[in-house]
């Protein structure tokens, strides 16, 4: 069953239906298969503002590396849903002239500390992670003990 509120979700089952010829429920297994594995789920937690900080930094390095370069490249395809990202969207605005460069980037920040928290959410959902510091020698052992 698909959410029909998800726009997305709708037209890809529509584009499953049409491509394969078959109800898109067709395509979901009606028993869980035997897998020779164990999954381990692992999550990495750092403290908010240290994962905020970090995202912050990602989006002025991607900009000093060209982002704005790659956006600007990419104008005659914005309507592709693929450009339809964090990112992408704030630079077309920018390059539309609707916000100033500096205005881009804070929204670029922004956007991302907003769908990083979301993923966060999605996640805590699921009791099965097991979340861990960053740190190596924790992740180490950590992944050592499940064996």
């Amino acid at each position: 069953m698909i959410d029909r509120q998800n726009p997305q979700r709708v037209l890809r089952a529509l584009e499953v239906c049409l491509a394969t010829g078959a109800p898109f429920s067709a395509h979901h297994a009606r028993t869980a298969k035997v897998r020779p594995w164990r999954t381990v789920k692992l999550a990495l937690e750092l403290p908010r503002d240290a994962l905020y900080a970090r995202i912050d930094a990602r989006a002025l390095r991607m900009m000093e590396q060209g982002l704005l370069d790659e956006a600007r490249s990419l104008l005659p395809h914005r309507h592709l849903n693929a450009l339809n990202t964090v990112g992408y969207k704030e630079l077309f605005d920018h390059l539309d002239g609707r916000t100033t460069l500096n205005e881009a980037i804070a929204l670029i920040q922004q956007h991302t500390r907003n769908y990083a928290k979301r993923q966060l959410t999605w996640l805590r959902r699921d009791r099965e992670w097991q979340w861990l510091a960053p740190d190596p020698v924790t992740l180490i052992e950590r992944c050592a003990a499940t064996e």
